[in-house]
């Protein structure tokens, strides 16, 4: 079921005795200079993603509305202060780590390879990779090089996130765009998967006349269409050939990733960690009962989405101990159209043109069409966002939807500097390159 890293199995137990994760090299493309076959480096690309997958869980809904932390000092998720600096070690540590190591071997492919599909997946995972990190820390360092130098401290200043997107992001992904096919191989990036993420990056930076035409081009697509129920787009048994997945990372048992701190992000949604043994935010619920009352129905999302009760969630199920093989769901069709109503409405669209784009997504809800009910560009968006919160609750996306719109204050009903809007650079980067990388404001 999941080949993309079978490959890597005898050799991505390494050790380095560098001093950032920036300087890390993978003992699996050590020698890259007498290599000729790349495909071991590009899935170690790849595998180097599922290190950012639990953290990214946890940053986008326990800081968002969406869910709660129950125990000490994991509730610093709850607080906009400086307290998160204490979660380094299991969150914000291992996603810098595994994005740069994901990082560094998609630069060696894309150095040293010859083969231009194998290049294309490189720079779609290298864009990727630096898209979570401008999303979580803001400014970054850019490193674009296969064998960084570790006396070139010049190099590991942090760069404007403009300056990422504008030079590493979006060329990237058109690089991707140009070679990649559009049909969707599972676990793979395709000529789609890169154009959702332009369309996706473009948005974060509020460019959303060039957003637009590319989330366009993907949601008007032949080869994806939103699956007919809601329930049939999660669980292990759902993920091959899913016609709404555009790309997930692979998650396997088999394979062990470098999260070692046991709990994925499965573990933290159905309460099964002590720190968080309910972690439903009541204001998620309070949104479910709201559809309800404004869909003219039942809102069908609900029961995949949350147990009976509320307070866990479940939409990732550990039935039959097929926990472990949750692929983590980066980019699927409902999230594009979404995204593509919000482009269409800050670009001056009608809202009734704007709304009807959800009607598919609503109807699969068993809710009425939202059509007619709402007439501003500010009626609108927020009609967009609390859409999203409830399509894609417990996907990673709440936090950054807020941050993106500037929805943080008013959603979390209270003024949060926006200092908090990022998450703290791990201290040990910062150690490690003698204050060369600084930290964030406020931390």
């Amino acid at each position: 079921m999941k080949k993309v890293y079978i490959l890597l199995m005898g050799s991505l137990l390494l050790t380095t005795a560098c001093d950032s994760d920036l300087d890390q090299f993978p003992s699996n493309i050590a020698s890259s200079d007498s290599l000729t076959d790349f495909e071991g480096v590009l899935n170690a690309a790849y595998y180097y993603q599922l290190g950012t997958v639990t953290p990214m869980a946890i940053m986008g809904e326990f800081r968002a509305d969406n869910a709660l932390m129950d125990e000490a000092p994991y509730t610093a998720f709850d607080v906009f202060d400086n307290e998160l600096t204490t979660m380094e070690d299991q969150f914000f540590g291992p996603f810098y780590s595994a994005a740069y190591k994901s990082i560094l071997s998609a630069n060696n492919v894309i150095e040293n390879s010859t083969d231009a599909v194998e290049i294309g997946e490189a720079k779609f995972l290298r864009a990727l990779s630096y898209f979570k990190l401008v999303q979580v820390f803001g400014d970054v360092t850019v490193n674009l090089s296969a064998s960084p130098s570790i006396e070139d401290t010049a190099s590991l200043v942090r760069q404007p996130a403009s300056d990422v997107y504008s030079n590493v992001i979006i060329p990237d992904l058109n690089d991707a765009i140009a070679v990649l096919e559009t049909a969707i191989v599972d676990g793979r990036a395709s000529k789609l998967a890169a154009q959702a993420l332009l369309g996706k990056a473009y948005a974060a930076q509020g460019d959303y006349a060039i957003a637009a035409p590319l989330l366009a081009a993907v949601a008007n697509a032949t080869n994806v269409s939103l699956k007919e129920n809601f329930n049939e787009i999660f669980g292990a048994e759902n993920e091959v050939g899913n016609s709404e997945i555009i790309y997930a990372t692979q998650i396997s048992s088999s394979i062990v990733d470098e999260y070692t701190f046991g709990s994925d992000f499965w573990n933290w949604f159905v309460g099964d960690d002590s720190k968080s043994d309910l972690p439903v935010d009541p204001d998620l619920v309070a949104a479910f009962d709201a559809s309800d009352a404004n869909g003219g129905g039942t809102d069908l999302r609900r029961a995949t989405t949350l147990s009976e009760d509320g307070t866990t969630a479940i939409k990732f199920p550990k039935e039959g101990g097929l926990g472990g093989e949750h692929d983590w769901i980066e980019i699927r069709l409902a999230d594009v159209i979404l995204l593509y109503a919000e482009a269409l409405n800050e670009n001056g669209s009608s809202a009734d043109d704007v709304l009807v784009l959800l009607d598919p997504i609503r109807t699969r809800a068993g809710l009425t069409s939202l059509v007619g009910t709402a007439t501003t560009q500010a009626e609108v968006r927020k009609v967009i966002l609390d859409e999203r919160r409830l399509e894609l609750a417990f996907e990673g996306q709440r936090w950054f939807d807020l941050v993106r719109t500037g929805a943080v204050d008013a959603e979390m009903g209270e003024t949060v500097s926006t200092n908090y809007h990022l998450f703290p650079v791990p201290i040990s980067e910062i150690l490690a390159t003698d204050g060369v990388i600084k930290q964030n404001d406020g931390y």
